[in-house]
């Protein structure tokens, strides 16, 4: 399968990136800059997820577009995030699209999402705001985009591939995920679909 693949340099991407290389899929790693710091056997790939066109070309020349990109940590607004994704939406035409998002949209009880809880962090809110938007925004596309949200464990980090994991839907699991295993339960959702226009969660 022909993957391409937004954000392939991050500490998620580049997981996801070296899963699928493993199971024999090529992938695409596209960057605005070309970047070939990449995982090894990635295609490298000048491209920018804002940019309509570009998008549109990317999608026709792979079976499915993953992005592994996430909103600003740097003081960029995070509105230039939700347009970039907006025209990931517009424009992967046919193609699966498959975003990877965060945990704190995620609910710990009814009616209650874990960016709510008392104890989430106050720095990590405005990006947990974003996503849950992003997540919205997908909702909100037509039925023709075939688009499936993954929210990791609260806490994911580098560390063990174990090839086991748990998965839910709108519910915590767990409190943690190697992201190694994360990129598992995603390319096990590339290869075998379960998910369509919803979001599912991976935990040990």
């Amino acid at each position: 399968m022909k993957i391409a693949l937004y954000g392939a340099s991050g500490m998620i991407g580049s997981r996801i990136a070296a899963e699928a290389l493993a199971r024999d899929h090529a992938v695409t790693g596209i960057t605005r800059s070309g970047s070939t710091d990449l995982p090894v056997g990635c295609t490298p790939r000048r491209g920018d997820a804002a940019d309509d066109d570009d998008v549109a070309r990317v999608a026709a020349e792979h079976d499915l577009v993953v992005s592994a990109i996430g909103p600003s940590r740097t003081g960029v607004r995070h509105e230039v995030y939700l347009q970039t994704m907006a025209i990931l939406g517009e424009n992967v035409g046919s193609r699966r699209l498959i975003v990877i998002g965060g945990a704190g949209s995620l609910y710990v009880a009814a009616g209650l999402r874990l960016m709510d809880t008392r104890g989430f962090p106050p720095g990590a809110r405005q990006e947990a705001v974003t996503q849950l938007a992003t997540l919205e925004l997908l909702r909100d596309t037509g039925a023709l985009l075939d688009w499936v949200y993954v929210s990791p464990a609260p806490f994911i980090a580098p560390g063990e591939r174990r090839g086991v994991y748990r998965r839910g839907v709108d519910m915590v699991l767990g409190d943690q995920i190697s992201a190694e295993d994360f990129a598992v339960a995603v390319l096990d959702e590339v290869e075998q679909p379960l998910h369509h226009r919803s979001r599912f969660t991976v935990a040990w």
